[in-house]
């Protein structure tokens, strides 16, 4: 059997072995309804959903009570987005985002637009990098939300969030932050960078899909949302539904795991993806999207030029890697946050995301380049603009 190798660890994680082995009971002998606390069945998994709440909590420098589980990041984002504009629309219908936010973020806006919100879509640079004299500037007395990313998902660049935060601040605005990708890859204190309300997923980290958590500041300022999902009045009444116990679970190990190993993991995916980044440099006619910008120890996105990235994936399917969001998947239109960073069509086709995880070793990664180098030769040596490229026809 041909080796596998995993660099799509943006899209999802594997599920820790430890995070499956603390689910495992909960799925079979504590089976018990977290909400019926009149037995032991249904303490036990009370007491495991206060546990992971904690564990979540803990990772974020938050306290437990400011955490809500739901579904997943993309759940979350709708509960805050839409919760914040619904209980502050008569305030004001301003909104400010980013043209790089993730789609489950514009999806959102854009449809908060057809019911009368006006959204202010920041710019990026080059880099991937909003202006924060934009941001300035784009308030208005009808401003009620800031919603921008912590990092992008597909180039990992990561936004000035604590600068973000006190803009947000000093003009009494909220801010909210999807930290998806971020949690879990650097530090995240939503009390050092006042950080209003986040959203966060178990499967970027090494947890289960189908869970996740929204942070909700309690200090300071009363947030109020308007719930998505009514019926059993759980999470204080705003996320009704029978507790996912194993998921929930897995959530809060994922984030015990990920608080523990934080700074030596960041450390150790940041040298793997410089060796990669610094092993494709040496090809001619590549260049690393948002290089310049702080990102994500785990990140690249290279744009390797002539070759259609979906072609050079084809061409190496043992090897999972990305041509843009998971959430895009099939899409043939370039990538909105590469188009938005500058790059034309051509570019934003030619590049490919290359995410690592606490799995990969340096072993993969050199394998990774020597098949890269083979695959992007032979493919370059069949294509015309390559062709006329060399012969100095085309730039």
């Amino acid at each position: 059997m041909a080796i596998q190798i995993y660099l799509d660890n943006n899209a999802t994680t594997m599920v820790d072995p430890f995070v499956l082995d603390e689910m495992i009971p909960y799925f079979t002998s504590t089976y018990g309804n977290a909400s019926s606390t009149n037995h032991v069945f249904g303490k036990k998994a009370s007491a495991a959903v206060q546990k992971a709440r904690e564990n979540v909590a803990n990772l974020l420098e938050a306290k437990d009570d400011e955490i809500m589980f739901t579904s997943g990041a993309t759940e979350s984002i709708n509960l805050a987005v839409k919760g914040i504009y619904k209980r502050y629309g008569s305030i004001g219908n301003h909104i400010i985002s980013c043209v790089t936010e993730h789609k489950s973020v514009l999806d959102v806006l854009r449809l908060l637009e057809k019911k009368g919100a006006k959204v202010t879509y920041l710019p990026v640079n080059r880099d991937g990098n909003i202006d924060l004299e934009d941001l300035r500037k784009a308030i208005t007395d009808k401003t009620i939300l800031i919603s921008l990313m912590f990092a992008n998902n597909e180039t990992g660049v990561i936004h000035p969030v604590e600068e973000i935060a006190r803009i947000a601040q000093e003009n009494n605005v909220l801010f909210f932050c999807d930290a998806t990708q971020a949690i879990g890859k650097m530090p995240v204190s939503v009390e050092k960078l006042a950080i209003d309300v986040m959203a966060l997923s178990a499967h970027k980290i090494y947890g289960p899909k189908g869970v996740g958590a929204l942070y909700v500041r309690k200090k300071s300022k009363k947030i109020q949302l308007e719930p998505l999902i009514h019926g059993g009045g759980q999470e204080k009444g705003l996320r009704g539904g029978t507790y996912n116990v194993p998921g929930i679970v897995g959530l809060g190990t994922a984030c015990a795991i990920a608080n523990e190993n934080l700074n030596q993991e960041r450390k150790r995916l940041k040298k793997l993806r410089n060796y990669l980044e610094t092993a494709l440099l040496n090809l001619e006619e590549t260049f690393v999207n948002g290089r310049g910008a702080d990102r994500l120890p785990n990140v690249s996105n290279i744009a390797i030029r002539f070759i259609k990235g979906e072609q050079l994936m084809a061409s190496l399917k043992n090897v999972a890697m990305s041509a843009g969001s998971a959430c895009a998947t099939g899409s043939l239109d370039p990538s909105h946050v590469l188009m938005a960073m500058g790059l034309d069509k051509e570019d934003a086709h030619s590049s490919l995301r290359f995410s690592l995880g606490r799995f990969n070793t340096e072993a993969e990664i050199d394998l990774v380049i020597d098949m890269l180098n083979q695959k992007i030769k032979k493919l370059r040596a069949e294509s015309p603009a390559w062709e006329l490229y060399k012969k100095g026809l085309i730039v």
